[in-house]
């Protein structure tokens, strides 16, 4: 037996103003997501936008159902709309942002496990690490280079690929 050890690189910035300005421009774009939420029953508003390489900007926002498992993450939606429609594009940058009015956020929040594995399967299969920001509006962002650094145990199976 051996232990093992992993360490998870990310940045931290205060507040939007430390970011650049590309950065910047997405997280609010994230915010301006969650106009679109769809989310009357845990009233917890997710917003993404998703830079691509040709510099255009995809949104998506939390979907919920009142049958739980149906609803969808804000990742999620972003995702497979860029999978839908711009299937070979490249995907820099994610940025993710939440909002309630049930209590106050005070922590960046981050993406759940089942968005993790989608976001790894897409950033595998564009050979190319993708950008994440978790923006907590109003306070504190943390930015990863690559989805590898939040999953290091994904999910990959080279072989069902044949």
């Amino acid at each position: 037996m051996s232990a093992q050890n992993f360490t998870i690189s990310y940045e931290t910035f205060d507040g939007i103003e430390d970011l650049s300005e590309t950065d910047k421009i997405l997280c609010l774009k994230a915010k301006n997501a969650l106009a679109s939420s769809f989310s009357p029953y845990s009233k917890f508003k997710v917003g993404t936008a998703i830079l691509l390489a040709d510099e255009q900007v995809v949104l998506g926002s939390n979907q919920e159902n009142v049958a739980y498992p149906s609803g969808l993450c804000a990742e999620r939606v972003a995702l497979f709309t860029i999978g839908s429609n711009y299937p070979n594009a490249v995907i820099k940058t994610m940025a993710i942002t939440a909002q309630t009015d049930v209590f106050k956020i005070v922590n960046p929040i981050t993406s759940c496990g089942g968005c993790l594995q989608v976001m790894i399967e897409v950033e595998k299969r564009q050979k190319l690490p993708i950008e994440v920001l978790f923006y907590c509006i109003d306070g504190q962002i943390l930015k990863v280079k690559s989805v590898k650094n939040l999953l290091p145990f994904a999910f990959v199976e080279d072989r069902l690929e044949r």
